[in-house]
């Protein structure tokens, strides 16, 4: 199983990375054929065999002979050993699948928001919805209705801290996606560990802005990653955030 889930990582990681690089330009990522970046050739089913077709072409494409992206590679084995190592932690379980949800998730932010800066929809919308069946499924109606009224707040939540930071700087201070992403952490969190969740992520966007203020002249931070990384962290150690509200609040 572990293996099993390892490959099936490597096949989601390809398809993610297809998804991240096409859509945000406006390209078909589900039916036109996969080619090379470079040269614009249709590849072959040989060539697209996740790791192995990056290794035995030494890293270039076959026709042009230019390099392959590196991000194919590194993409591919992350969500392997990720799904694999989910496998590890959870078995097949309600765990493990709102895992698997979650970490599909942080790896396409990670890539449009850092390459495009945006935060796809489509993504958010599937991923809210089966989020919400798994709740229905392994929960019950009850929670999952407790998980979608607290997307909402985390939602306006978010909202109101885009609009006090628009009128406070002048410009937009959020973008809409960061804000729809809040309702996907809060479905998946609740409302409380959904908090903590949004302020763990401007710890972890602290140095990254830092960085970006003195060494670059573009300032815009792209926000997602780091919501969405700490909506992953706050998961995986969901029992000790637990703990640290129960030390704060009591409850």
């Amino acid at each position: 199983m572990v293996f099993f889930t390892f490959i099936l990582g490597l096949l989601f990681g390809s398809f993610f990375l297809v998804v991240g690089m096409r859509l945000p330009k406006g390209e078909d990522a589900f039916f036109s054929r996969s080619h090379c970046d470079n040269c614009g050739h249709v590849l072959k089913w040989y060539n697209l065999i996740p790791i192995f077709s990056y290794l035995f072409q030494n890293g270039k494409c076959s026709y042009c002979h230019q390099k392959i992206n590196p991000l194919n590679l590194i993409v591919e084995l992350a969500m392997g050993l990720l799904f694999a190592a989910g496998y590890l932690l959870y078995g097949l379980s309600y765990s493990y699948f709102m895992y698997l949800i979650v970490v599909s998730l942080t790896v396409l932010i990670f890539i449009t928001d850092f390459l495009y800066m945006i935060i796809l929809d489509s993504p958010l919308i599937i991923a809210s919805i089966l989020i919400f069946i798994l709740k229905l499924i392994y929960l019950s109606p009850k929670e999952a209705c407790i998980s979608l009224m607290s997307g909402i707040l985390l939602f306006f939540t978010m909202y109101f801290v885009q609009y006090i930071g628009g009128k406070v700087f002048k410009k937009e201070s959020l973008g809409g996606g960061d804000v729809k992403l809040s309702f996907v952490i809060g479905l998946v969190l609740n409302f409380r560990l959904g908090l903590i969740a949004l302020i763990l992520s401007t710890f972890l966007a602290l140095p990254y802005s830092i960085a970006s203020l003195y060494l670059t002249k573009n300032h815009e931070v792209p926000y997602g990653p780091f919501l969405v990384g700490a909506l992953a962290i706050v998961f995986i150690f969901l029992d000790k955030f637990k703990a640290l509200l129960v030390l704060i609040f009591g409850i």
